[in-house]
């Protein structure tokens, strides 16, 4: 049974072993060096065989690349590189203002791609929206497709229920995991501080807080996102909630909230940022 498609982790193949050395180096010094970027990201990729790759730059106030032309710059080089290469490569810049779905750690994201696949009512749609537009990509890969038509194809083969086969298929060749994953059982909610709605959330904050929590080792560790941009909430309404597998990991990841707040800001409507471009 081919299924032509497999979902790996790619973090601990050493693919790239020269690149693992420089990474170790560079991390606690700070050194971000955006053509240090592309070099780590391309040789893995090369290594790995790729021919075809789609680069996908978030942009916002809190995540890697911050200003619009920034990410135009690490297009530019990608591409150049890239074509150095041999590579077929193209570059999408996304919205990056927020983590994108509702989960942040295992269980929490499966939950989010599976709710997509199976065209749930209460999917989040910022996931379903972005996997549409980078699968419209990939499939514009294909000489025989028009450019522009990929996402309405990608958006037939979901809506029609075969992109969750397809899924399904795949796990199976690779091994259903059949015990039930749950959520942590251990949890503490993030109260918003005032009547509003949120104008802004801190990636890197969340990130840390799930990291703390015990994500990605612990599956069930993680933040799930109850309010998004834009939402409206009252004081005291809960706006994520941190689960954590064991006790330890959840009093520090409670300790870094106090220290640092929730990190939404909750304001007025027009105080909402923008998106860089509209896509």
């Amino acid at each position: 049974h081919h299924q032509r498609g497999c979902l790996a982790w790619g973090g601990t193949a050493r693919l790239a072993p020269v690149d693992d050395v420089l990474i170790s180096v560079e991390r606690p010094l700070g050194i971000d060096a955006p053509s240090q970027l592309v070099a780590s990201i391309l040789s893995k990729k090369l290594a790995a065989g790729s021919t075809h790759l789609l680069i996908d730059i978030p942009v916002g106030a809190t995540a890697k690349v911050r200003h619009m032309r920034e990410a135009l710059q690490l297009r530019k080089l990608f591409e150049f590189v890239g074509d150095r290469l041999g590579l077929h490569l193209e570059v999408v810049i996304t919205d990056g203002r927020q983590p994108v779905g509702r989960g942040i750690g295992p269980v929490l994201e499966a939950r989010d791609v599976m709710q997509v696949l199976e065209n749930h009512p209460g999917a989040p749609s910022d996931l379903r929206q972005k996997a549409l537009r980078l699968a419209g990509r990939v499939l514009e890969f294909d000489p025989d497709v028009r450019g522009g038509n990929g996402y309405a194809i990608a958006r037939d083969i979901l809506d029609s229920g075969r992109a969750l086969a397809k899924m399904n298929a795949i796990i199976e060749a690779q091994g259903r995991n059949h015990e039930e994953r749950k959520p942590g059982p251990i949890t503490f909610e993030a109260g918003a501080e005032r009547d509003g709605v949120v104008t802004a959330i801190d990636n890197f904050l969340l990130a840390r807080i799930a990291r703390i929590a015990g994500a990605p080792m612990d599956k069930g560790a993680g933040v799930d996102l109850l309010k998004k941009l834009g939402d409206p909430v009252q004081k005291g309404e809960p706006l994520y909630r941190v689960h954590a597998e064991f006790q330890a990991d959840f009093k520090f990841a409670r300790a870094l909230y106090e220290e640092r707040g929730s990190g939404y800001r909750i304001g007025a409507p027009d105080q909402v940022p923008k998106l860089y471009v509209e896509f």
